[in-house]
């Protein structure tokens, strides 16, 4: 019989701690995001779903710095850092990343989702912006040692730029199962 009544009191406790745990939980993510230690894709995401089904009072809470976080993420180019990370062979391109930032911000739209870097990553997917980018870039003389490439040559550097960088692209939206929607948080 006392184990039953020590079972019921540990329970209590717990549900009472519990409580205060989410409390201390969602402060400590908060002060992550205000105070910028989560620099990468995954973690953000990882912290945008703990604020997605976390109470109405706390996704509330979330809403400014969670916004803030991931515009400091891209203004701080860990987003160009980590696009270039997955493309090693054929580094992405910074001019297309700024040419996605000015179309967002230009972009009336842009307002359907607190999270920039997905807005910026889904602009780059819609407005098909890899392929001319990647023909640019494939033309630049620097890219071959200061000549100009023959034409087959710049198209065979341009499908590879392609390839590597709409795979880059492709596994960073695999993050969201759901878009980030202004409707969804």
């Amino acid at each position: 019989m006392s184990s039953r009544h020590s079972r019921r009191s540990h329970g209590g406790q717990s549900s009472s701690s519990s409580g205060s745990r989410r409390i201390q939980s969602t402060a400590q993510l908060i002060e992550t995001l205000n105070t910028h230690r989560v620099n990468t894709l995954t973690e953000l995401c990882r912290i945008e779903s703990a604020a997605a089904t976390a109470s109405a009072e706390d996704q509330l809470a979330f809403q400014v710095p969670m916004t803030q976080a991931w515009t400091y993420y891209v203004n701080s180019h860990n987003l160009l850092n980590e696009l270039r990370g997955l493309t090693r062979n054929y580094p992405f391109s910074n001019a297309l990343l700024d040419d996605a930032k000015w179309r967002v911000s230009n972009d009336p739209a842009s307002n359907r989702s607190w999270n920039y870097a997905w807005l910026v990553l889904v602009k780059i997917r819609d407005d098909q912006m890899i392929e001319s980018y990647a023909v640019s870039e494939a033309a630049k003389p620097e890219m071959w040692g200061g000549r100009d490439p023959e034409e087959d040559e710049a198209e065979q550097l341009t499908a590879c730029f392609v390839s590597e960088w709409n795979a880059a692209l492709e596994r960073m939206l695999r993050h969201w199962e759901t878009p980030p929607t202004t409707t969804g948080y």
